[in-house]
């Protein structure tokens, strides 16, 4: 089995984002991350996302609001921020605090600056297969390393399994763009097991610590595991049960080091088209 890793997509993606940047006129890209609270996840990958900008030449800021801030508070910082005409792209570390109207960010975020596609036309956009819009970045990740491994979805049986809106249903509607027969599978599946079994392409994103085996696997497979779960044993690991699968996936692709890796250089991406556009 070949491992897929995400370095060398994102790599490749990097590289092409500092030859194109040179031609850009005007200001840098800038980057708002806003972040509330301090949940160790969302700090990782600010981190992460902070770095990257840095690594690309393009500039990034850090809103930072404690947990406990008001609605009407929020609401009204996260609209200065949005009408900032020197902010590119915005990034929203969610799930927001449970005393937060999430719903109503996403209907207010610019689309034009909306990086991550949390806004309704954005993912309308990514439904009606019109690339002028920005997907979410993980599952624009997803294609980015099919595209890097020379694997075109075209004619085959691709499964994706979970149908968040964050992952499942736009990497679903992204592989029918790229003519893939799609089958998506949820929590109602009935033997999600042979399902499965019946994909050339198996993307796990259903948040699920090591519940693909071998036994949802298909001979040759390419497998594309989405998941990021902590084990009994406090250690990351995805969807897929990595080492059980070896002897029927083609390709893989690991948690640690996988989809997530590429995930910030689409970020990236996305916010160069920004600036172009603006």
């Amino acid at each position: 089995m070949e491992i897929l890793k995400g370095l060398p997509v994102a790599n490749a993606i990097n590289e092409k984002l500092i030859e194109e940047v040179k031609d850009l006129k005007g200001p840098l890209p800038r980057l708002a991350i806003i972040r509330v609270g301090e949940r160790p996840d969302d700090c990782s990958y600010e981190r992460g996302a902070v770095k990257k900008m840095e690594k690309v030449g393009f500039r990034c800021s850090t809103f930072a609001f404690p947990g406990d801030i008001d609605n009407d508070t929020f609401q009204a910082e996260f609209d200065k921020i949005n009408n900032d005409d020197d902010i590119d792209g915005i990034l929203l570390l969610r799930p927001l605090p449970k005393q937060l109207d999430e719903r109503s960010i996403e209907e207010r975020i610019d689309p034009r600056k909306d990086l991550d596609g949390i806004s309704p036309m954005n993912l309308a956009k990514v439904f009606a297969g019109d690339e002028t819009g920005y997907g979410p970045c993980t599952a624009e990740a997803v294609i980015e390393m099919l595209d890097f491994a020379g694997i075109d979805p075209k004619g085959k049986r691709a499964t994706v399994v979970g149908r968040s809106l964050v992952i499942g249903k736009p990497v679903a509607m992204m592989l029918m763009k790229r003519n893939a027969t799609v089958t998506v599978c949820h929590t109602k599946t009935a033997d999600m097991a042979g399902t499965c079994k019946n994909a050339e392409i198996l993307v796990a994103a259903a948040g699920c610590a090591r519940m693909i085996n071998k036994d949802f696997v298909a001979q040759d497979a390419v497998v594309i595991d989405v998941g990021i779960n902590v084990d009994e044993n406090g250690n990351l690991c995805g969807d897929v049960d990595f080492d059980d699968i070896q002897e029927n996936a083609s390709i893989a692709t690991p948690v640690p080091g996988g989809v997530g890796s590429v995930t910030t250089s689409v970020l990236a991406k996305h916010l160069l088209k920004a600036a172009k556009a603006r």
